[in-house]
């Protein structure tokens, strides 16, 4: 009797697709540091190519000013990354992380519930979204055997709810009187209410369509066993286990374990967020999104000393922020220095039409995320150029500046700043986890392409 052959597993078309991207971008692509190195190589060339200031003075000094511009920036980032996970640490939240990770029985139904949990935590906010899904890939990753990769890339994906959420900064930009990136008051004296810019079909649309596409997609990615690169589970378990600390005797002791000094931090921080409140001046910024996971952690760590542990945990993971950052600062400083990013923007708008310039102004927002990756930089750059096109055209001023948004939400997909976060708190590298994103970055440029086309 002839001995049975083991069944063949079936692989999608889509997982091959990807598994050829996967392969490109784990060869082609160079570490983030070496990658942002080369980007300011390229900027640089460019700038003395076709920018108007196009001068070697020009170019270093712009250089030399957005690597310290983007200091408050790089703190921030710090900074919500490192009490994002120290909350994410503390025994309810992790209790509740884990319980959600619990609930799918299969690779492909983690991966679908990771893409969901990410677009629902960012359409809340940003800030917020980006740690939890990548709290909650760690947990899935510790569950089950699935490529890390895979799982992170899904996480990421999230990040396209960024510019049509609720915490999107160019709309909320433009519907504050006063704002410094509100450019369209600045140049017609408009205000553009929320209600105008995510409360429309051209943006809720693309929203719900992604809401269903993204999970779906991901789960049809699912690598061959032969291409599977698991998480290392038993790091990431040994990671978050609390570590047995050395008790400190007398007083010393007695004030590190007093929950008396958390709480009084914690009352500051919320007394201050109730009066911004009352005064009808709060927004869900960075700056308040950290105060608010700052006294959240302070409050569920309950103790000075557990939270203290908790937040070296968490800083251990900033190092490669901290080194790229500035990198991209220098970039940015070049582009908006130097008049670059202003030259690509002219090029689209000068054949872009009533009906086409929300779409030309979104294509030409992912060419200038590339080198600007930063929203509220980015519309600072790019906005001066779109908005007075927009009045001349008689365009939808709403549909103009999302454009942008979305452009830098697609380009986010294979551009790796916003990914550093994330990148870290799993730890693991850019390429693989880039070679499933550039998927996302597909899907996306057609479905926000073609709301700006068809809905606006």
């Amino acid at each position: 009797m002839s001995e049975q052959l083991p069944a063949r597993v079936k692989i999608s078309p889509l997982a091959r697709i990807t598994g050829a991207f996967v392969y490109m971008f784990e060869r082609l692509l160079p570490e983030p540091f070496v990658f942002a190195v080369l980007l300011t190589i390229l900027t640089a060339v460019l700038a003395l190519i076709f920018a108007p200031k196009n001068t070697a003075p020009e170019v270093l000094t712009g250089w030399y000013g957005g690597i310290f511009q983007i200091f408050p920036f790089a703190f921030q980032m710090v900074l919500i990354l490192v009490t994002g996970y120290a909350l994410t640490s503390s025994k309810p939240v992790s209790a509740a992380l884990r319980a959600l990770a619990a609930v799918p029985k299969t690779p492909r139904q983690a991966v679908a519930l990771t893409v969901l949990v990410a677009l629902a935590t960012v359409t809340l906010n940003w800030g917020f979204g980006l740690i939890a899904s990548a709290m909650f890939a760690r947990e899935i990753a510790k569950r089950h055997r699935l490529d890390f990769a895979w799982l992170l890339a899904g996480a990421y994906s999230g990040f396209v709810m960024f510019p049509p959420g609720l915490s999107s900064s160019i709309a909320l930009a433009q519907a504050t009187p006063g704002s410094a990136l509100n450019i369209v008051q600045k140049l017609t004296g408009q205000i553009i209410p929320l209600g105008q810019s995510l409360l429309v079909p051209f943006n809720y649309i693309p929203v719900l369509i992604l809401f269903i596409v993204l999970p779906w997609l991901f789960s049809r990615m699912e690598p061959p066993e032969a291409d599977m690169q698991p998480a290392d589970q038993a790091r990431l378990i040994a990671e978050d286990e609390v570590k047995p600390r050395v008790k400190a005797s007398g007083l010393a002791g007695l004030l590190d374990n007093a929950w008396i000094l958390n709480l009084l931090l914690v009352a500051a921080a919320f007394g201050y967020i109730g009066m911004q409140i009352a005064a009808h001046k709060f927004s869900l910024d960075v700056n308040s999104l950290i105060l608010i996971f700052l006294a959240l952690g302070l409050l569920l760590h309950w103790t000075p000393i557990a939270y203290v542990e908790a937040v070296n945990g968490a800083a251990r993971i900033t190092g490669s922020l901290l080194l790229q950052y500035p990198i991209y600062g220098g970039i940015m400083g070049m582009m908006t220095a130097t008049g670059l990013a202003g030259v690509i923007a002219k090029w689209f708008i000068a054949f872009s039409t009533t009906r086409t310039l929300p779409f030309w102004g979104y294509i030409s927002s992912i060419i200038i995320s590339l080198f600007v990756p930063s929203g509220g930089g980015h519309w600072a750059v790019q906005g001066p150029f779109i908005v007075p096109a927009a009045v001349a055209l008689h365009v939808n001023l709403a549909a103009a500046a999302q454009g942008v948004g979305y452009g830098e939400a697609v380009a986010n997909m294979i551009q790796p700043f916003w990914a550093l976060p994330l990148l870290a708190i799993a730890g693991i590298g850019m390429r693989r986890v880039m070679g499933f994103t550039v998927i996302t970055f597909f899907v996306t440029l057609v479905v926000f392409g073609a709301s700006l086309l068809l809905l606006v």
